[in-house]
């Protein structure tokens, strides 16, 4: 009985420290696309590990798009820089792994999971290379991947948000709120 507890414990302290209960959220809009993009489309991405840590489960909710939905990613690369496709979340392209999801007109929510096998290999000369997972995550943690919005208006990307855990966005709206500066002049 003891030990059957010990391992709960262990488990749910790896949960826990692998980011379980801490999602990744990011809310897209074209200002933050490479170059901006001047659109009323906008997205809300939200992301969760597994309780095991091996799968990512996530949605993601959008509107107002200005153009027809061509596919959706998750990219690696740090905020006003374009990266490397590390996941397809969708395409009508026909031109992501097998078995990704078609891209519904908006007003859409579309959902998945990502695991290693769902890592693409178009981040690898940025180090993330296929099957990558616990790389990505990494990535992610750091704030350095982002979700975005192709479209055929905007082929490069519609809307676009850098993924964060919101744990981060809470602290760093509460230093905002009081005030707090933690750089500049």
């Amino acid at each position: 009985m003891l030990a059957a507890i010990v391992l709960i414990l262990i488990a749910g302290a790896i949960a826990l420290a692998q980011g379980f209960g801490n999602p990744f959220v990011a809310s897209l809009e074209g200002y933050q696309e490479v170059p901006a993009v001047s659109t009323i489309g906008n997205a809300e991405f939200r992301a969760e590990l597994s309780p095991y840590g091996d799968r990512v489960n996530w949605s993601m909710t959008y509107l107002n798009l200005e153009g027809n939905i061509l596919q959706s990613h998750i990219h690696f690369g740090q905020k006003s820089v374009n990266g490397g496709i590390v996941v397809f979340l969708c395409t009508n392209l026909g031109n992501g792994p097998v078995g990704t999801q078609l891209c519904p007109p908006p007003p859409a929510t579309i959902t998945g999971s990502f695991s290693a096998a769902d890592v693409t290999g178009g981040a690898a000369a940025q180090g993330i290379g296929p099957g990558q997972y616990n790389e990505l995550l990494r990535a992610m943690r750091a704030g350095k991947t982002y979700a975005n919005i192709h479209s055929n208006i905007w082929p490069g990307g519609e809307i676009r948000s850098q993924i964060a855990m919101q744990s981060q966005l809470t602290q760093v709206r509460g230093d905002q709120s009081r005030g707090e500066d933690h750089g500049g002049h």
